[in-house]
C-alpha cells in the first residue's frame, strides 16, 4: 500500500499550488480520500475530503472557497488532488493525504486507515 503525496513548495501569499496524491496497493476507488495538514507546533487538522465516487465533498471552514479537492479513479492507482488558491501564510504546513473505508467521521483523523508521507507547503508573506 502506498500513498505518495507531491506538489508542495514555496509560494507567495495569494498564489496557488496543486497537490497530488497517488494511492495504490488497495482498491482505493472504494475509499474516501482526504487531506490533512500540520503546521509547526500544532496538531494535525482536517482540510478536505472526497467520497469514493467524488459526489460528496467536505471542507474545513478555513479553506472553504479557496481549496478544491478532486479525484481520478484509475484502474490501479487513484489520484487525489488539492488545488489551493489564494494561499495565505497560515496555510503553511505539511500536507498529508489519507484514505478511509468508513463513511463516518470523514473529517476525523482517526477514521483514516492509510496515510501518505506528507508534502511541505510554505506560503511567504
Amino acid at each position: 500500500v502506498q500513498l505518495q503525496a507531491s506538489g508542495g513548495g514555496l509560494v507567495q501569499a495569494g498564489g496557488s499550488l496543486r497537490l497530488s496524491c497517488a494511492a495504490s496497493g488497495r482498491t482505493f476507488g472504494n475509499y474516501g480520500m482526504g487531506w490533512f495538514r500540520q503546521a509547526p507546533g500544532k496538531e494535525r487538522e482536517f482540510v478536505a475530503t472526497i467520497s469514493s465516487t467524488g459526489s460528496s465533498l467536505l471542507y474545513a471552514d478555513s479553506v472553504k472557497g479557496r481549496f478544491t479537492i478532486s479525484r481520478d479513479n484509475g484502474k490501479n492507482t487513484v489520484q487525489v488532488y488539492l488545488l489551493m488558491n489564494s494561499l495565505k501564510p497560515e496555510d503553511t504546513a505539511v500536507y498529508y493525504c489519507a484514505a478511509r473505508s468508513s463513511w463516518y467521521g470523514k473529517d476525523m483523523e482517526g477514521s483514516y486507515e492509510y496515510w501518505g508521507q506528507g508534502t511541505q507547503v510554505t506560503v511567504s508573506s
